[in-house]
């Protein structure tokens, strides 16, 4: 290839790439061209069903992060609005999620020497993810989340469901640890609170009627809002008892004996404004101390994202473009951040409640956003009375929900890797940070990867008495050959460079083989390391007077070697392409062998890797196979 083609060919590459990058649509706006009432309609019914689990998970995500619950319920508001603008899923909805509110409790708590207050922290990190995630969408980044193994996902959501429940423990028992705690440490509080006799039986009491409620109206009516429902009955009973306390002291009792979401921070009916960030500017200092948290909430948003718009897009039917739901999410952890509250995320249960609900747009989403607002003017009095016992009933069930079994028992039986993978994640989750998890996730994933790619097997085979080519039972079996034909099969990236060049100089080191045929017909994906690992090959055998040839080579890896100058040093004399008759190149090369070695004839060995079916091969023969005419030269 002359340098002006691979110019072109780069050029080429290059402006694929770039097509694909810097794209930024609204989305929405074309879902006006054949809109109508009835989806209007629909739209309306799934924001306003999409709102009814919104508003309790946005006050049990408060609980969790230990924040007031009014920035929680903004950041649906403001970040499920302006993230719609840009989301292809009709279905796909942002707001706080589990995941993310872990991780920001725990971040809030680990860095309350950087000055900032919790919520100043909380919209500081909410902006700078959000510009993460924007940069990532513009930069074609989506098509990375790909390469994360199923198995780390499944840990992580694992992780996330267990630390839920054992957080969560302390405010169903009625005693208070400070958000962000690690998972033994909150249990070792449980067991003291336990021993000493210093929790709640009011908060036990009422964490255990919330669930026989939700149960039930599960049962009886399995379409209604059981979180809704159940949560405003306990905020009304919550209100009365309260009222009854004040006035009777029923029980004997002067105050309320449990808590409620308006002693964590009361609701009221706000509308949303800017901020802006005013600390940002002064703030630049402890970018590198959250760069880690960032990226790695940022890839979870990726990975929550990616799962969640390909499962409802499946059902669908819907066409989706990657890259605008990374777009999207970017847009509304950068107004979150801007308007002052809390990072969101993909929530799978509100876009599976949105696409089951019937929406039809990204509308609905918007719609939500506005109902949200209408409802914390109408009932935040209820609201302000659920007891905090309920909503951790409420957030144990969720956790619970996140342990997916069948999926667990998939990675732990499919392989050892996907069991090793998700052992490591669970325990990195659950003993260490959480955006600690993702990262020895997804490195441990990529070694074993790596490990079974680049681990090459070679059997030794020659012609039996018969005439066939079958494998050597025990090597005094075996002839003295001139020629050796390796059968290279598999991928050839850095990875496998090395232990590919030892093999095939081990078999080097038998002074009889005068020539070696590396058959490469199955060989993919060629490198740097590699070529120069034939390279070496190559220079090793000269000095010794032997040569080593190439048959069968596709296209790829003949352009590999044409570029990087090995050819040429090789001889195009010495390489002989793969043909339609799948051994022809492999008779060619034999011959090139014959007439190097001056003789009419050669013995030959095969190597093949165990590594694939041996029978599978056309152009190598197994044992019972059809006489090796092919290789006689």
């Amino acid at each position: 290839m002359s340098v002006a083609e691979t110019v072109r060919e780069t050029l080429s590459d290059a402006q694929a790439m770039r097509a694909k990058m810097f794209r930024v649509s609204f989305p929405f706006v074309g879902e006006f061209r054949n809109y109508s009432w009835k989806r209007f309609r629909a739209d309306i019914i799934a924001g306003a069903t999409l709102t009814l689990v919104s508003v309790p998970q946005a006050i049990g995500f408060a609980l969790i992060l230990g924040l007031p619950p009014m920035p929680v319920i903004i950041s649906v508001v403001v970040g499920g609005f302006f993230s719609a603008l840009f989301f292809s899923s009709h279905y796909h909805v942002f707001g706080p999620t589990t995941s993310v509110c872990l991780i920001m409790a725990a971040t809030i708590t680990g860095n309350a020497n950087l000055g900032l207050h919790p919520l100043a922290l909380a919209a500081y990190m909410a902006f700078l993810i959000g510009l993460t995630q924007f940069l990532a969408g513009l930069f074609n980044f989506g098509e990375v989340t790909k390469f994360i193994s199923r198995s780390v996902v499944i840990a992580y959501t694992t992780a996330i469901g267990l630390i839920l429940i054992t957080t969560q423990g302390p405010n169903f028992m009625g005693f208070h640890v400070p958000a962000g705690e690690r998972v033994l440490t909150v249990l070792t509080k449980v067991v003291q609170a336990v021993r000493d006799d210093d929790f709640s039986w009011w908060a036990i009491g009422i964490g255990l009627l919330t669930l026989m409620i939700f149960v039930g109206i599960r049962r009886w009516r399995e379409s209604w809002p059981e979180a809704l429902i159940g949560l405003a009955i306990l905020g009304v009973a919550a209100k009365v008892f309260a009222f009854f306390v004040a006035r009777d002291h029923i029980f004997g009792l002067t105050a309320v004996p449990f808590l409620m979401v308006q002693d964590e921070g009361a609701l009221m009916a706000v509308i949303p404004k800017l901020e802006w960030l005013p600390s940002l500017a002064t703030q630049w200092a402890v970018v590198p101390q959250l760069a880690s948290t960032v990226i790695a909430i940022a890839i979870i948003g990726m990975l929550e994202a990616t799962a969640i718009t390909k499962s409802l897009a499946a059902k669908s039917g819907q066409h989706l473009e990657p890259n605008q739901e990374l777009l999207g999410m970017g847009v509304g952890n950068m107004a979150a951040g801007l308007f002052g509250v809390t990072p969101g995320s993909s929530s799978f249960t509100r876009s599976a409640v949105n696409y089951q609900s019937g929406a039809t747009s990204q509308l609905s989403s918007m719609f939500s956003s506005v109902v949200v607002l209408l409802i914390l003017f109408l009932v935040t009095p209820v609201f302000n009375y659920i007891p905090v016992a309920a909503l951790a009933a409420h957030l144990m069930r969720v956790g619970f929900r996140l342990i997916n079994k069948p999926q667990i028992r998939v990675a732990l039986r499919s392989t050892r890797s996907d069991a090793v993978v998700f052992a490591v994640t669970l325990g990195a989750a659950l003993f260490f940070k959480l955006e600690t998890a993702i990262y020895v996730g997804i490195g441990v994933a990529l070694v074993l990867f790596l490990q079974k790619t680049s681990t090459p097997s070679l059997v030794e085979y020659a012609f039996n008495e018969s005439g066939q080519l079958a494998e050597l039972q025990h090597p005094a079996a075996r002839s003295n050959p001139q020629i050796s034909i390796i059968h290279v099969e598999g991928e050839l990236y850095f990875g496998a460079a090395d232990l590919f060049q030892e093999e095939i100089r081990r078999l080097a080191e038998d002074a009889h083989i005068r020539i070696f045929i590396l058959r490469m017909k199955n060989a993919r994906h060629l490198d740097a390391s590699t070529v120069m690992a034939m390279e070496n090959l190559h220079d090793y055998l000269r000095r010794n007077d032997r040569y080593m040839l190439i048959s069968g080579c596709n296209l790829d890896v003949l352009n590999v070697l044409r570029r990087s100058g090995v050819l040429a040093q090789i001889g195009p004399e010495n390489v002989f392409p793969a043909e339609v008759n799948l051994t022809m190149s492999t008779k060619r090369a034999l011959r090139r062998a014959t007439e190097l070695l001056h003789t009419r004839k050669a013995d030959v060995r095969l190597f093949y890797s165990k590594q694939q079916e041996k029978a599978t091969d056309p152009g190598v023969a197994a044992p019972g196979a059809p006489s090796p005419e092919d290789y006689v030269i």
